[in-house]
């Protein structure tokens, strides 16, 4: 029917579109090249599907057309159409072409010739016309058969738009509903967190399953819709899974976005080259407080409610807010040969910060990582020295003037607490730490285990120094806590007395030759023990061996 009305009035009256892209003229002689111009676009327009979202991609200063007709012996045809832009302002139009009054026939075609200009006006016009990036919806109603043609153009750069056009405006929305008031609500502001409420759409209270909230946060402007927002972060470098709400597939995810799921909330974090982007789908939740900002930063926050079946989203008015500045950290003074033991909180990633003014130019810092793992960034007078991850025992020796500032800051890098003790002193002729060995790995040996017995070893230094053995019978569940959340600072005096096994003294001036083994007996068959060394310096402070996991054999 559709096809039959097309082609029923463009013989007749594509003149009449023809004359009102030239400002309703009749063409005349002297415009023949631009009515044949204009009828083949109109041949070549596409026709607009019903009831379905299409994606038209534009070239730049390259209209592009489409059409659809109204269905013939409706008395009213209702009809919607939605235009999204996905990146830049576009410009749309929609014509509305009607055949005149009475159908011509051959005999008096020469008869209406004189009058075919005054009838233009009544035979087309444009009924909508838009410019700009905002979507769009236009909703007519009409009386008669009558075929639209929908024009698309963009001025700035080449693009891509999404088109949906329904005559069925009775048996619900392919978008989401949005609430009467559609804006985003700032109810809290801290130095890392932004506390955001909107109201509730009706989409949520009907179809609940199917329907969820998600939030974008960017550094550099709000976004109208999810598409123009996917589009903009594209083209920083970055590629995305096709909507927000289909972003739930850990696959989809490339090298550099990281997935956050807490609290049947998805977060996907994506590193661009304008900043950080965030993307959190909360279910049907209309508050969420954003964490782990950054302090005196203004970021963006769009809300969209999106259709899980139809893939199709709505979006609020956007908003923004800057997050409050971060106080002044508190400094600690250090203080020539004392120990400071540092608690670093992991989840709120603080900084602490230690302060160090030299009576000295040469300067020693010594970090001994008691739990976790450590950044540390040293500045001399505001100008960075030092600035790596840790583990283990370090030593840093820095050279300057006297009465150089040194700012020594530290944080976890891991997400439970770090904790380390500091040392900085001017004579590193007496450490307050042992000389350490090469490594502080224990070996074991596979083919001296036996039922009852474990053999390790370990190497030591060219000073002469006390080593103390000790086993912990442990079982397999307990092995990555003992491992991974052991405390390395921690002395023999927070062992239980029988888990001694020995002391010893021992070194070598050649320390291909400082190594030393044990054998230790008295052990049950088919068990898991953990061992430790503990390393004694002259000043009686301990370093501690990695641990070792080692079972006895279980039949021998």
């Amino acid at each position: 029917l559709k096809m039959s009305l097309f082609w029923l009035y463009l013989p007749l009256h594509l003149l009449t579109v023809t004359c009102l892209c030239h400002s309703m003229k009749a063409p005349t002689t002297s415009s023949q090249q631009s009515f044949k111009t204009n009828l083949f676009n109109f041949y070549h327009s596409l026709i607009l599907a019903d009831g379905k979202e299409t994606t038209i991609h534009l070239l730049k200063d390259i209209p592009k057309r489409y059409y659809f007709a109204l269905e013939e012996g409706r008395v009213l045809a209702p009809f919607s159409i939605t235009v999204t832009p996905c990146d830049v302002p576009i410009e749309w139009s929609i014509l509305v072409y009607k055949p005149p009054p009475g159908k011509a026939t051959p005999g008096d075609h020469d008869t209406q010739e004189v009058s075919k200009s005054q009838k233009t006006s009544s035979i087309a016009s444009i009924i909508f016309n838009y410019k700009g990036n905002s979507v769009e919806t236009y909703m007519g109603m009409s009386s008669h058969s009558a075929l639209y043609l929908l024009e698309f153009l963009s001025t700035e750069r080449d693009t891509h738009i999404t088109v949906y056009l329904t005559t069925d405006t009775t048996s619900g929305h392919l978008y989401p509903e949005l609430p009467a008031d559609p804006r985003i609500d700032v109810i809290g502001i801290g130095h890392s967190t932004v506390t955001l409420t909107w109201k509730h759409s009706p989409s949520v209270l009907q179809h609940r399953e199917s329907i969820q909230y998600c939030l974008l946060v960017n550094e550099k402007h709000n976004y109208k819709s999810l598409c123009a927002a996917e589009t903009a972060i594209r083209s920083s470098g970055m590629k995305l899974p096709p909507t927000l709400a289909l972003s739930l597939s850990p696959y989809l995810l490339e090298p550099q976005q990281v997935m956050i799921l807490s609290n049947s909330e998805l977060s996907i974090i994506n590193k661009v080259s304008s900043g950080e982007v965030r993307q959190v789908c909360m279910g049907t939740k209309n508050t969420y407080t954003v964490p782990s900002l950054s302090p005196s930063t203004q970021y963006y926050f769009d809300v969209f409610i999106v259709n899980l079946l139809t893939n199709a989203s709505a979006a609020y008015t956007g908003t923004f807010a800057r997050t409050l500045e971060e106080p002044e950290p508190k400094v600690t003074e250090l203080k020539d040969g004392k120990v400071i033991h540092v608690v670093l909180d992991g989840k709120k990633q603080k900084i602490y910060s230690l302060q160090y003014q030299a009576r000295h130019k040469k300067i020693h810092f010594t970090f001994q990582l008691c739990r976790g793992q450590i950044r540390v960034h040293i500045t001399r007078n505001g100008k960075t020295v030092v600035s790596e991850n840790l583990s283990g025992l370090r030593h840093f020796s820095l050279k300057g003037k006297l009465l150089d500032t040194y700012l020594v800051q530290l944080r976890s890098t891991e997400e439970f607490n770090s904790s380390v003790k500091v040392q900085a002193s001017p004579h590193f002729h007496k450490p307050l730490f042992p000389l350490l060995p090469e490594s502080l790995k224990i070996k074991s040996f596979s083919k001296l285990r036996t039922c009852r017995s474990v053999t390790i070893a370990w190497l030591g230094t060219q000073e002469e120094s006390k080593y103390c053995v000790y086993r912990k019978r442990i079982e397999e569940d307990e092995i990555w806590r003992e491992l991974q959340r052991a405390d390395r600072c921690s002395g023999p005096e927070s062992r239980h007395k029988s888990e001694k096994v020995l002391c010893k003294y021992f070194y070598d001036l050649n320390l291909q030759r400082a190594v030393t083994t044990e054998t230790i007996k008295g052990l049950e068959a088919g068990t898991l023990y953990l061992f430790d060394v503990y390393l004694f310096g002259p000043s009686g402070i301990p370093v501690r061996y990695h641990s070792k996991v080692v079972k006895t054999r279980k039949k021998c």
